[in-house]
């Protein structure tokens, strides 16, 4: 059976999630420095159980996290897409742009290539309106990202899953109004 494209950017495509996904997507989440700006690795049944969670959504909502591959070396380099916001907020509902990508591709503007893909999907495929992405206040990494597709920065909050004296409890909000198509 063949692999859904959903977006493919000048370098990369944005697709359906394979088995052969798994053990790359476990190794990522296993990296200290991918997993910087979140309170634990994820172990392998934790990783099974996100993958199941990115699944679930596409099926649910028609949309969710890419699974993103190179598209020259044909290799799985993480996720990158649109996600419905799991907690409440005075932001809430809403959907975020989101990314995770394996350091070896760190710098090479990947992540805001296929995000800034998805942003354009989310207005031109889903008709939304807005899109929101946040993160721990000192990932400058993606907070830079942000900036780049466009977004501005329109506040800070603490993360209601993270006691509050936790130090990736605050987070930055950054926002894109997406302009109607035409």
């Amino acid at each position: 059976m063949e692999t859904k494209i959903h977006i493919a950017t000048p370098r990369l495509l944005l697709r359906e999630w394979e088995e052969e996904d798994v053990a790359p997507f476990t190794r990522m989440n296993a990296d200290p420095r991918v997993m910087e700006y979140f309170p634990a690795l994820l172990s392998p049944d934790e990783t099974r159980q996100l993958y199941d969670r990115i699944r679930h959504e596409f099926a649910e909502c028609g949309f969710g996290m890419f699974a993103v591959q190179r598209a020259a070396e044909g290799d799985f380099i993480g996720f990158v897409g649109l996600h419905r916001i799991g907690f409440d907020a005075d932001f809430t509902p809403g959907v975020e742009v989101g990314w995770r990508l394996s350091p070896a591709v760190w710098g090479r503007g990947y992540a805001t290539e296929a995000a800034a893909a998805c942003l354009v999907h989310a207005r031109e495929a889903l008709g939304l309106e807005r899109v929101y992405a946040f993160t721990a206040l000192p990932n400058v990494r993606s907070q830079r990202v942000m900036r780049k597709i466009g977004m501005e920065r329109v506040g800070e909050f603490d993360h209601p899953s993270l006691p509050p004296a936790h130090p990736l409890a605050r987070h930055v909000l950054y926002e894109k109004r997406l302009a109607a198509s035409e």
